[in-house]
This record gives C-alpha cells, structure tokens and sequence, in this order.
C-alpha cells in the first residue's frame, strides 16, 4: 500500500545514506500520531507525523482534490511548495523550509515527482514544478532508471514514479527507461511470469512484485497517478517467444494479465511481512485495479474494486489522506463515483483530513458574513466538492506476493 511504500523507501535511503531512522509504518491498526512536541503545519493533510511521508501524503490529496473538481486551499498548495530545496528537489518532510537544505536533509525521487504532478495539477507554481524536473532529469540512472535517492540503484516504483511526474510536466528524460522496464518483466514461463520485479537481487534473479507491477504497467503506459480507463486492448499475456526484448505494450499487458490472475479468487491481493500473517493488502489492491483500467482492463478489474467498495474504507480511515487518495483514484480509474464508495463518500472524507478546499472556505465566510447558524456553516464545509468531480492518486520498496 502507498504508505507502507513510503516507509520502505524510506529504509530504502537509510541504507543507502548509512543512518539508523526509525521507520513509521501505518499499519491497519492505525497511523502513528505526533509527538506531544510536534506542531503539524496548517496547511498539511493528515494528523500523523509528517517526518516521513509529509510531501508525498499531501501530493496525493491535492492531486485527489484537484481532479474531482474541488480548488485546494491555497496554504495547502503553497505548503508544498514552500517544501522544495534550492535545487529543485524535494525531501519527505523538512520541519523548517526558511532552513537552507543541507547534507542532513535527505531529498528523494520520489516526493519530488510526487509534487511535480500535484503542483503542475493546481497551477500557480509553473516555476517550482519545472525546477523540479529538471532536478529529477539531472538524478537519472545510465541504466535509464531512477532509485529512491540520487545515485541508489533503480528501482520499477522510483522510476515509475518519476516517469509520471515527466508525463505531468509534457516531457521525457533525456534516456529512454522503458528498456530497463522490459528487461524487468518476468519471463511469462517462469514463477510470477509477466509481473515486474521490484529490481533484480544480486544474482540478477528477478522475482514478481504486486506493487512495483502495478507501477511497472502505468510507467509503461506513460502514465501518472491520475488516469481514467484506457481504451480496451487485447486480454491475457503477450508470450511471443521471439527472443526480442518486451515492447512497452507489451510490458504492461504482461503485468496486468499478472495481476489479474492474482486477484481472480479473492479479488484482493496480501501482504506478506516478515513474521506476520499474510493479511489483505488493501492499497496495492487499489493500485491493481488503477493499473488495469488504465489498461483498459476494467471487467478484470470490477471483482477486486467491488472487494474494495466493501472492505477499504474502515482501513482508509485508519491511515488517512494517502489511502482515502488511492481509494479515489481506484474510483476515478473505473469511471465509479467516489462519493458513494459502498456508502462512504471519499471526497467529504478527505477534504475533512486538512484545509477545507477554497469552494468550501470561500462559503463559509459567506455564510458567516450573513448570519448562518455555526453548524449550518460546519455541514457545508464538510460537504462542499460533493458534487463536483473527483480523483486522485501513489511509491516505495514493498512486499512480494
């Protein structure tokens, strides 16, 4: 699930820099809160502590907000800005952006794509989101990928990631890296054939990873977080056998044929932590069926978003804005309607989570100028944006199947 890839890569980094950083995981019993010191920004998303997945949290509400037709709040948008570094790059979270970035601040793939699709989303930092780019064009792999950090290995969901925030900003790296997709795709004869791995291990084995296939087939199609069903193309995996390397099409049809036969009993996908019982894995489940309408796969997709519509909103709840994100963008991707989400509306759900959006704050002060009663006021804040449009979207080392 995206907050659970957030802390992997996260530890991902750690590795990497050679420093011990605890990880918050947001597990189904809920998201860690904030240290009784802490002080959460007002213009941030969620409740929980920000330190790890600040940006990529609140990336993902205003890209949800945006897309369903709401207006964010404007301190919501310049928050995120206000979170770049001078190079362009973007960290987790940085407690003090007046605070010039240094080698303590750890800046990262993918927070910055993250931001790069939401602020080219909401507009009014054009200059911020290109910078940006540029940063992440410049932090490219000779492979053609791009890892967690500026020089760690690639990895499918870095470069996924990343691969969305050019298609955002209407350019392309200066290499190509859907080669280096291809040559990550499971031979279909093999275990897992068709899945992408997450990269391969030291003995260049590659093993199939639900998650980082999810990312591999919308990377492959050139797309972001938020995307709409595609058109209906061939079922079931391309095996030509030929010996030459997997076109992109190809890549994603194999990956989404994967996923969709992983998900043809229970309609869900599990997660499989060290130690603990395989449980239902909610957030790659929704990131599955995004990958699929986006293949244009919808009626594979339709046993597990139903699955989804009956089981993710109490989890939604308990991990906040990323996940109510995913939620929408499962919706958004199956041209289903969000707001009645097996009973639950998920626009009024994230919306309460953070700044009310500027339709709801603008109404309220009208409101309030004439006379309405407070909780009148109240209810129209929650409930404005119902009726209006709705998406949003999610990306780090994970679990296996």
């Amino acid at each position: 699930m995206t907050v659970l890839r957030r802390t992997a890569g996260v530890l991902a980094a750690t590795a990497v820099i050679g420093t011990a950083t605890p990880a918050t995981t947001a597990l189904a019993a809920g998201t860690p809160s904030p240290s009784a010191s802490a002080v959460l920004p007002s213009g941030l998303y969620g409740g929980s502590d920000p330190k790890y997945d600040g940006v990529w949290r609140q990336s993902l509400a205003l890209l949800a907000q945006r897309a369903a037709g709401v207006s964010p709040a404007a301190k919501a948008v310049d928050w995120l800005a206000g979170q770049q570094c001078a190079d362009g790059a973007f960290a987790a979270f940085r407690a003090d952006p007046a605070a010039a970035c240094d080698t303590k601040v750890t800046v990262d793939t993918n927070s910055t794509a993250a931001a790069v699709q939401a602020l080219k989303a909401t507009g009014g930092h054009a200059a911020a989101a290109d910078k940006a780019v540029t940063w992440l064009k410049s932090v490219q792999n000779k492979d053609g990928g791009w890892g967690y950090t500026q020089g760690s290995p690639s990895d499918t969901n870095s470069t996924g990631v990343v691969i969305g925030a050019l298609a955002a900003a209407g350019t392309s790296a200066d290499r190509s890296p859907y080669d280096l997709l291809a040559k990550w795709s499971v031979p279909c004869g093999q275990d897992g054939g068709g899945a992408l791995a997450y990269q391969p291990d030291k003995q260049g084995k590659l093993t199939a990873n639900a998650d980082a296939t999810a990312a591999g087939v919308l990377a492959a199609l050139g797309k972001g977080f938020v995307t709409t069903a595609g058109k209906a193309r061939a079922e079931g995996p391309a095996c030509a056998g030929s010996g030459k390397a997997l076109s992109r099409a190809e890549v994603a049809r194999n990956g989404a044929a994967y996923l969709a036969a992983a998900m043809s009993g229970t309609g869900h996908l599990v997660s499989a932590l060290a130690g603990a019982k395989p449980q239902p894995d909610y957030g790659n489940t929704a990131d599955a069926v995004v990958a699929m309408a986006a293949q244009g796969w919808t009626k594979q997709a339709g046993k597990p978003y139903a699955w989804l519509e009956a089981h993710a909103a109490r989890w939604a709840e308990q991990n906040g804005p990323a996940a109510y994100a995913e939620l929408i963008l499962a919706a958004h991707a199956m041209g289903a309607d969000p707001r009645d989400f097996g009973g639950t509306n998920l626009v009024t759900a994230l919306n309460a989570t953070g700044p009310a959006p500027r339709a709801a704050a603008a109404k309220h002060a009208a409101e309030k100028k004439s006379g309405s009663g407070v909780w009148w006021i109240v209810g129209t804040g929650l409930v404005a944006g119902i009726g209006i449009g709705f998406l949003f979207s999610g990306r780090r080392k994970q679990r296996q199947l």
